[in-house]
């Protein structure tokens, strides 16, 4: 299989990727293209994709730095003002080259450039390949709050070269693993064993379809996140609210996304257990399988507090409540599930054990 059909686009693999891509430019006749990098894809991914892309086209570079700490408004400004002064109009279009931080902040850009533009995304992390591909999220952040501010708003279509991640630190692989083990947790027990003893890129990008259609299979169920596509939020609300905490801490390591969920996926696992009955085996299989990808991070009492006044923030509340995704049994989800203050600590205790 080559490509996915979404609700409203497609995602596309491999050589098929570039075919549509030219295919579809030399239909939509853009007036220029806005390509997004930050310095690493600049650098590592840039040169390869120009030269898959054919025909005669404006093509305007736009770099931004790296990081989630630059995933905010002021970004956001410096690239329309940009967009502004090299002539851009609503026949423009911006194609997103980039991890999760890139394509996620250039889709917001392009949704609300000239009340939108359209926009195409080239993931190159596995994080973003796996979580960012689907779904049509688009967002900065507020402050260190995560994903504050933004719109869902699908691209044109969505474009993974699995061969990008070969440009990629281990550290930064691990992170979006992440994610695929969360899709087995939410979605399907046997995907979980295939994925947790995994310890090679080749592995993981052999599951990279799979990962896509998990998600793609909720989101189309739910594109909105009414109900069933919170699921795919198991692991963040508690993950969000310590990277968060992270991120304003300049004196605590700064993590990745993935690595923050990881930690998160631990906390909710045992919430799981005392609240909505996930076995005890499965909880210690959960830890294990994490910590033994992930480094156990030091999260000290005095950490537990400042984490906790983060939740409020989590976009799953609702009059007040925190609301958790947890789990009945791996590949079995419960959502809504509110819990108290005196077992979040207890989950705190769990992980550090």
């Amino acid at each position: 299989m080559d490509s996915i059909v979404s609700a409203s686009y497609a995602v596309h693999f491999k050589t098929k990727a570039y075919e549509e891509l030219n295919q579809h430019l030399e239909k939509a006749h853009y007036s220029t293209l806005f390509l997004l990098v930050d310095e690493n894809t600049h650098e590592h991914c840039l040169p390869s994709f120009l030269a898959e892309i054919t025909g005669d086209h404006s093509i305007e570079i736009l770099e931004i730095e790296s990081g989630e700490e630059n995933k905010n408004i002021t970004t956001c400004v410096g690239l329309w003002e940009a967009l502004s002064e090299l002539g851009a109009d609503r026949k423009s279009a911006m194609l997103n080259l980039g991890g999760g931080v890139l394509t996620d902040m250039g889709g917001f850009v392009a949704s609300t450039f000239k009340r939108g533009i359209d926009f195409i995304n080239i993931p190159t992390t596995l994080l973003a390949m796996v979580d960012a591909s689907v779904g049509g999220k688009t967002g900065v952040d507020l402050g260190s709050l995560k994903n504050q501010v933004g719109v869902i708003n699908q691209p044109v279509m969505v474009l993974i070269q699995p061969n990008f991640l070969d440009t990629l630190a281990e550290r930064q692989v691990i992170s979006g693993f992440a994610e695929m083990l969360k899709h087995g947790l939410i979605q399907n027990a046997t995907y979980w064993e295939q994925l947790k003893t995994l310890n090679s890129l080749t592995k993981m990008k052999e599951h990279i379809l799979a990962s896509v259609q998990i998600k793609n299979r909720v989101v189309l169920q739910d594109p909105t996140e009414q109900h069933l596509r919170k699921i795919l939020n198991f692991g963040h609300t508690l993950g969000h609210a310590v990277e968060s905490y992270f991120l304003e801490h300049k004196e605590r390591p700064s993590l990745l996304h993935g690595e923050a969920i990881a930690i998160g996926m631990i906390l909710e696992a045992y919430l799981s257990l005392r609240l909505t009955a996930l076995p005890l085996h499965q909880l210690e299989d959960i830890k294990a399988t994490f910590l033994r990808h992930f480094k156990k991070i030091n999260i000290t009492e005095e950490d537990h507090k400042g984490i906790m006044d983060l939740l409020k923030f989590d976009k799953k509340n609702a009059h007040g409540n925190i609301n958790f995704v947890l789990l009945n049994a791996i590949g079995q989800p419960a959502l809504d599930v509110q819990v108290p203050d005196e077992l979040i600590i207890a989950a705190f205790a769990y992980y550090m054990e």
